[in-house]
């Protein structure tokens, strides 16, 4: 009984929350704006977005040092505008198009195809029906941008045993003033950040500082594997220490809710999607100026403005981009709050601590993310044993006054108001709460929808086997074992309780199991685990109980 009431009250809760979010998506729905502008909307510079603080360097002719990187290949050697150089490393594979210097695609060798896992999963990818993109360059007119051919020094650049990262470096045709921007990219062993690095050569040192913007650009598609009854998330975010954790929905930025640009000596904006993110996060204390726009073809661009810096005679400036899975851990040690991508909502404060607590023993205890969650689940049952304790000693009362209330409905027969009268002088007589059986239970509604979005959130699900035929926590069992053992447990569960005295509350009592086994159809199984274990352990509290309340007296009391 305690399991049917936590699960009607959890489905109400979240069924609430699921048509919350359908109503929002139809609100928000709408129709790709019209191209205003000739040529790819990938190929749009962000010479609208506003000037960061210092002058504009396209307006300066100044000489300076040589160029960096020495030698490199003419750009008619690698000028086609579909070539591209890569990096790899132990954890990703990078191609840059040597049109713009874009970052057009990155692999994450250690995960896996969310409809194939056999092949590696792919983060960023343009070409095709999915655009996402990370674009750098200058501003001013007439400046190297992401339009710019460059020219390499090498074609791939692959991590080699003892190295401990790989590097490659991209070259602009000088402009008419002399100006001409190195793109340099950085991947280190054992990490899913590309450093970029651009320097700008041609400039004085007395010039003003250029202003460089780095942008991620994508479409508004939600990732495929998505679940209609389990949505996330897919959008852009923001950070600042001012500010905190914003999520800037690609609606907003279609409606010119959150075109304008935002100033800060810290904080990191980024894409983000279920399981993964990208990110531009530049040095703390370093100015930089957050922008948002919607492109043509129903493209979005998040990034910021930032200034260059000298170094050794030429203007340089560095902002790392992390494009990876939401490892928490991870994340937390590059920048200030980036951890929050994993978006827990409202109840951060409860999953959070429910995440360590997974992950530690998964850690320290067990290398198996279904015995972790077996475990986790009898660490919560073993909490709350006071308060279920609590919940089947007030049941078994009621049970006792089973009789005694019958036979007032007899005496009262429709006379609601007597009826409700007489049970309450009952209640108090017998020193009977009647709502005591709830709120134990209503209590435990917050831990488990907090878990519920731990299990749906945490990357480290992802593709994670149990036994035998889960080969994947985060996705439904494909051969809804689980949800009819689970239905098992809750008719099991239902039959220790005597039936309702009420007919159409009996026949749903004995409706609710078979209709719960269906909705957790459409659960990940990781969850639907977690109940399983969860009602087990329910079904040996309550015996455990009842036995001794019957053993107590309470029992003879009853007969």
């Amino acid at each position: 009984m305690e399991s049917l009431r936590l699960v009607s009250l959890v489905v109400f809760c979240v069924s609430l929350f699921l048509l919350g979010e359908k109503w929002y998506s139809e609100q928000t729905a709408r129709t790709p704006a019209a191209a205003t502008q000739s040529g790819s909307p990938i190929d749009s510079v962000p010479g609208d977005v506003p000037a960061a603080t210092t002058s504009n360097p396209g307006e300066d002719k100044a000489l300076g040092a040589s160029p960096v990187g020495g030698s490199v290949v003419p750009a008619s050697a690698l000028a086609t505008t579909t070539e591209v150089v890569r990096l790899e490393t132990d954890l990703m594979q990078v191609e840059i198009s040597l049109l713009g210097g874009d970052v057009r695609k990155t692999v994450l060798l250690k995960h896996g195809d969310t409809l194939d896992p056999s092949k590696p999963f792919v983060l960023l990818e343009t070409g095709g029906e999915h655009t996402y993109v990370a674009q750098t360059g200058l501003l001013g007119a007439g400046m190297p941008n992401h339009k710019t051919q460059y020219s390499g020094t090498v074609r791939e650049a692959k991590l080699q045993d003892g190295q401990d990262e790989v590097s490659i470096e991209l070259r602009s045709p000088p402009t008419d003033a002399g100006v001409v921007l190195t793109k340099r990219y950085t991947v280190r062993r054992g990490e899913y950040v590309i450093r970029t690095t651009q320097v700008v050569s041609g400039l004085a040192p007395t010039a003003p500082a250029p202003s460089a913007y780095y942008q991620l650009v994508r479409d508004e598609k939600s990732p495929v594997g998505g679940s209609r009854w389990v949505p996330t998330y897919t959008g852009i975010a923001v950070y600042t220490h001012a500010d905190k954790y914003q999520k800037v929905g690609f609606s907003d930025v279609a409606k010119g809710k959150a075109t304008h640009s935002k100033s800060a000596d810290d904080g990191w904006i980024g894409v983000v999607q279920h399981y993964f993110v990208s990110a531009w996060f530049p040095p703390p204390g370093e100015k930089r100026e957050f922008f948002t726009r919607s492109l043509d073809g129903g493209l979005f661009a998040a990034g910021l403005i930032t200034s260059a810096k000298l170094k050794d005679g030429q203007w340089e400036v560095d902002v790392p981009l992390y494009v990876g899975p939401q490892e928490q851990k991870n994340l937390e040690a590059l920048a200030e709050g980036l951890q929050l991508t994993v978006d827990y909502g409202w109840l951060t404060v409860i999953a959070t601590p429910l995440f360590w607590l997974l992950s530690n023993i998964h850690t320290w205890v067990v290398q198996n993310w279904g015995v972790t969650i077996i475990l986790l689940t009898i660490l919560i049952k073993g909490l709350f044993f006071p308060l279920s304790a609590a919940s089947y000693k007030s049941m078994a009362k009621m049970r006792v006054m089973a009789p005694k209330l019958q036979k007032l409905k007899e005496i009262h027969g429709d006379d609601r108001q007597k009826l409700h009268q007489a049970m309450m002088e009952l209640y108090k007589t017998e020193k009977i709460n009647p709502l005591g059986g709830c709120l134990p239970i209503v209590i435990q509604i917050p831990v488990f929808i907090s878990l519920y979005w731990v299990l749906l959130g945490s990357v480290e699900m992802r593709q994670a086997p149990f036994a035998l035929w889960i080969k994947d926590l985060s996705s439904p069992d494909p051969f809804y074992i689980l949800p009819v053992l689970m239905g098992i447990s809750m008719i099991i569960q239902s039959r220790l309780n005597p039936e309702p005295p009420d007919p159409i509350q009996a026949k749903v009592m004995k409706i609710m199991p078979v209709a719960f086994s269906i909705f957790f159809f459409f659960f990940p199984a990781g969850l639907v685990l977690y109940w399983l274990v969860n009602n087990i352990l329910s079904i040996g509290q309550q015996w455990y109980i009842t036995r001794q309340l019957e053993q107590s007296g309470l029992g003879a009391q009853k007969r």
